[in-house]
């Protein structure tokens, strides 16, 4: 980090977040409530970003998981928690010949023994032994602290670390093969946010249990999460600015800072929080022409992205059916990567105003290697998935576009180094002198969504806690 070499101006909050990742947005709400005064700086292209494409795919562990304690633990309204709709089916997942709906112990039971998939009693006991495993997971997780104290002065929740021991993937999920195996498989690929590695066993369990605990969603696009994430922090006096411009990484004092270009000032924080690809940052600085921390230099690049297609489609001409939540397997015989396992979220819209059509949001994802000369034919790949589950569909729903961050990228996903990622902690401190933390992502993306909720809630603790 340089020192401004022209005098400037420096306005100061507690804390600056870098980037609009859901793990921010967690810590942010979680710092405000705390009383620190917080700035989010989000890349002008990831505001425009359209709203259901950020959404998370599926709402895991509003039911009983971590995301329902998470949101209890930031005082959220309880008629803002109310907005979240309960679902007794989680998951739809559609095979050639199939679609069964995953949810409750009892609704996914009838649906593998209805569709031929399973046997009665090995139905019964897959579903009992996931929904143990789930639970003994769920303990794990909430009684981990996530992140190491790294420097910092104390973590506010630094129990005890749970044993290890009779945790992991229950034997009868293990050795599933043929159709029950290929909807296991393509359920951990979608709920994860690894790139290219295999979840391990710890996370396996979480993700399988998680449609057991049934399915939510809010009623329309009108709100989402990352919605409620924000209105908890603007009402706690928190700020959220665009960035449309280059910027520099500074120091004022002992504080970290940004020189944002054509102002003449820095956006300072006594601590800064990097919630962005570090390597995707680390690049547009060069980009721009800015000195590069050594920190993000060294940062492994993400191999792997999560490419969206969004679908703006007139109700008529969407299936009665379609679960609010869908995986779509391809070939069950084959690897569930790539286009093969393509994931799909149905996002009703208010009836408008004026009387005309109303119209559903429908996005359409699949993790796949990180290759922009490939971009277009995944594109068309994942489109004939989602028009595939829409007969008569074609020349109807209009193609939503829009431009791609260069650094605010949470599309991008990456892996941990090899021994390192959930169940072990994770280091946030990247700079003791000024204060730096980073929200390593790929540390926990092997628990999806919940890993997100948990690495943004256990960092705010531990940041509000070196604040203090």
């Amino acid at each position: 980090m340089a020192r401004p070499k022209v005098p400037q101006r420096a306005r100061r909050w507690d804390a600056v977040i870098l980037g609009s990742a859901l793990p921010g947005l967690v810590a942010a709400a979680r710092l405000a409530v705390a009383g620190q005064r917080v700035l989010i700086l989000e890349e002008k292209a990831a505001s425009e970003t359209p709203a259901p494409v950020r959404e998370p795919f599926f709402l895991a562990g509003a039911r009983g998981g971590i995301l329902e304690a998470c949101l209890k633990d930031l005082n959220l309204p309880l008629i803002e928690r109310r907005a979240i709709a309960a679902d007794p089916v989680a998951l739809q997942v559609v095979l050639p010949g199939a679609r069964l709906d995953l949810g409750e112990p009892q609704l996914t039971v009838d649906e593998l023994v209805a569709w031929g998939v399973a046997k009665p009693e090995p139905a019964r006991a897959l579903v009992r032994a996931l929904a143990n495993a789930a639970a003994a997971e769920l303990t794990a997780m909430e009684g981990s602290p996530v992140v190491k104290a790294g420097g910092l002065r104390g973590l506010a929740r630094s129990g005890a670390r749970p044993s290890l021991h009779g945790r992991g993937l229950p034997v009868e999920a293990s050795g599933a093969e043929g159709t029950l195996g290929a909807i296991l498989e393509a359920q951990v690929r979608a709920l994860s946010n690894l790139g290219a590695t295999t979840p391990p066993p710890e996370a396996r369990a979480r993700l399988l249990g998680l449609a057991l605990a049934g399915g939510a969603n809010f009623p329309t696009t009108e709100l989402g999460l990352r919605e409620l994430l924000l209105r908890r922090i603007r009402a706690r006096h928190g700020e959220v600015r665009t960035l449309d411009r280059p910027f520099a990484f500074a120091v004022t004092g002992d504080d970290p800072a940004l020189a944002i270009e054509g102002l003449n000032e820095l956006w300072a924080g006594r601590t800064l929080i990097v919630n962005a690809p570090a390597a995707r940052l680390g690049r547009q600085l060069e980009v721009w022409d800015r000195p590069v921390p050594a920190f993000l230099a060294e940062a492994r690049p993400p191999g792997h992205r999560r490419i969206s297609v969004h679908l703006r489609c007139e109700s008529p001409w969407v299936p009665e059916g379609m679960a609010r939540a869908l995986l779509r397997v391809g070939d069950p015989s084959r690897p569930a990567e790539g286009t093969n396992v393509v994931a799909i979220a149905r996002h009703p819209n208010p009836e408008p105003d004026d009387g005309g059509p109303i119209v559903q949001d429908l996005v359409a994802s699949a993790i796949v290697e990180d290759r922009p000369e490939a971009r277009g034919a995944v594109e068309e790949e994942i489109e004939a998935a989602l028009r595939d589950l829409m007969p008569f569909s074609e020349g109807h729903g209009e193609r939503q576009t829009w431009a791609e961050p260069g650094w605010d990228d949470d599309a991008a996903l990456g892996d941990p180094a090899r021994g390192e990622g959930w169940p072990g902690e994770i280091e946030l401190r990247a700079s003791s002198r000024p204060p730096v933390q980073v929200l390593p992502r790929e540390g926990v993306a092997a628990l999806g969504l919940e890993g997100d909720l948990l690495l943004g809630w256990r960092a705010g603790d531990a940041v509000a806690a070196d604040l203090a």
